[in-house]
């Protein structure tokens, strides 16, 4: 069932209710895309475990649905964390530098590396990549009135989207700086020829 909207509007007021932790599990590359996939009717609101069944309530309200447990297939809801770097144990490879959503970890190459906790939204997406297990998810000991947690999510939803957008123009670049290579290569070859 696709939701009636107007503009972008409806997406955006999804999203606002995720969570922002970025973390995949509902099956989606981050939390507006899976906000996307609800208002288009293509994911049940019952997908994301770190919103859990409060954000299942809040997203159920807003759409008008009837509520519905956390689809098991999707993970299982698991208090606030932040990832925690055993700094004994890492080798600086930067793999979970990469990987993170939020840019919320910070280090060099064959260097200690250090998670901004405040800026970890608990994605678990550093955990895999990590080839030492250096880096364990500690629960939070604060618990969050309703308006840091908005302010928190704000801020991971704009950390998201300026990480994406850095990204691709990285991506722009490396292709600029791939074809005036092979341009380069290609006139070199020619005029080789001739």
């Amino acid at each position: 069932m696709q939701f009636p909207s107007t503009g972008n509007n409806l997406i955006d007021r999804i999203n606002a209710v995720l969570p922002q932790t970025q973390c995949g599990q509902c099956g989606y590359k981050g939390c507006k895309p899976y906000a996307e996939a609800i208002a288009a009717g293509n994911a049940e609101i019952n997908q994301c475990p770190p919103g859990g069944g409060e954000g299942i309530l809040e997203l159920a309200t807003l759409l008008g649905l009837t509520p519905k447990p956390l689809n098991p297939q999707f993970g299982v809801h698991k208090a606030k964390q932040t990832a925690y770097i055993v700094e004994d144990h890492c080798i600086g490879c930067v793999k979970c530098i990469a990987v993170c959503p939020v840019d919320a970890i910070v280090g060099a190459a064959k260097l200690l590396h250090t998670v901004i906790t405040e800026e970890c939204t608990g994605c678990e997406l550093c955990l895999q990549p990590c080839p030492v297990d250096c880096i364990e998810m500690r629960p939070l000991a604060v618990h969050s009135t309703p308006e840091q947690k908005a302010a928190q999510k704000f801020l991971a939803m704009r950390r998201f989207e300026a990480r994406n957008h850095r990204k691709a123009i990285e991506k722009l670049e490396k292709a600029e700086k791939n074809k005036t290579q092979k341009d380069a290569f290609m006139k070199t070859r020619a005029t080789g020829r001739h």
